[in-house]
């Protein structure tokens, strides 16, 4: 299978580059930096222009959409808005309109999404078939991101959006930020705890995305998420106890709104989700718990 990829180079993009070269699909990744692609995923071909390869290639089976500027990195100004905005919806735009004057149209896009899509849930229990609420910049963000990929459907092309929650890597993501604290014994719950907080590990991430390019019946959204339910509180506790290191200290929520403004909704929303279109399909979760993610990430097996 031909596969191009935006965003392959990234934590995700890197690891599902490595399985899906070792499955012999030939792989193609859109980068700012395509002399760099060589390098950071061996065997995928790196380029930075759309139009290069509408000339030059007999065409794509399927589009991998995982770009997007880092969401958590810095607060929500104007400015970062609109670089989290053209990363993310205007570059969709763009693929979706470079599939679309295709001879061989993708018969599949993939493209990424974030549970921030539904805002903050209180302690509702969401699937896929629930609204967004209380929506802030993140579910907005979401939103439009996901619309501008649905285009795709105009020409026949079977969509699949994947709705992530913070990924758990031993190379990466949220623990790289969260453990430096931990390890001096400074961790602890942000808020009152009590908000429930999604997570997936980075192995399960990758096979959800071969498992949805594989099974074509499989379209529209999916939570990426694990089948655990845990609230914030569970989850520190969790990176301690692996830590062997105290989780006391707490972030109070009024801190965390003056300092990050409305990026803080990110660990301050709550939301209780259940992956049901992939139990439906029978998906088997590799790190289906708290405590086995962590010991599997940390090296304390």
């Amino acid at each position: 299978m031909r596969i191009l990829i935006t965003g392959g180079t990234g934590l995700i993009g890197r690891s599902l580059t490595a399985q899906w070269l070792h499955q012999r699909h030939d792989i193609t990744i859109l980068s700012r930096t395509p002399e760099r692609v060589a390098q950071i995923c061996p065997g995928a071909k790196g380029t930075a222009d759309l139009n290069s390869l509408h000339k030059s290639t007999p065409g794509f089976d399927a589009v991998v959409n995982l770009a997007g500027a880092p969401i958590a990195d810095r607060p929500w100004t104007q400015k970062r808005r609109s670089i989290l905005w053209k990363s993310r919806i205007s570059l969709t735009e763009k693929i979706v309109s470079f599939m679309g004057q295709q001879d061989h149209k993708p018969a599949l896009l993939l493209s990424s999404s974030a549970v921030g899509w539904y805002g903050d849930q209180r302690d509702d229990l969401i699937t896929e078939s629930s609204p967004a609420r209380d929506t802030d910049f993140g579910s907005t963000l979401c939103q439009a991101w996901e619309n501008a990929a649905l285009r795709a459907q105009d020409f026949n092309t079977r969509v699949a959006i994947v709705r992530t929650a913070p990924v758990l890597s031993a190379h990466g993501g949220m623990l790289q930020r969260m453990c430096p604290a931990f390890r001096l014994g400074l961790g602890g719950r942000i808020g009152s705890g009590h908000q429930w907080m999604p997570w997936i590990h980075l192995q399960d991430i990758v096979q959800i995305y071969d498992t949805l390019l594989h099974n074509n019946a499989c379209h529209g959204p999916y939570n990426a998420v694990a089948p655990q339910l845990i609230r914030n509180t569970e989850f520190t506790q969790a990176l301690a106890n692996t830590l062997h290191r105290p989780a006391k200290f707490v972030i109070p929520a009024a801190l965390l709104k003056l300092a990050l403004g409305e990026m803080s909704s990110m660990m301050l929303n709550s939301q209780r989700i259940q992956p049901e279109k992939l139990e439906q399909i029978g998906y088997n979760w590799a790190y289906p718990d708290i405590e086995s993610a962590m010991r599997e990430c940390l090296g304390k097996h």
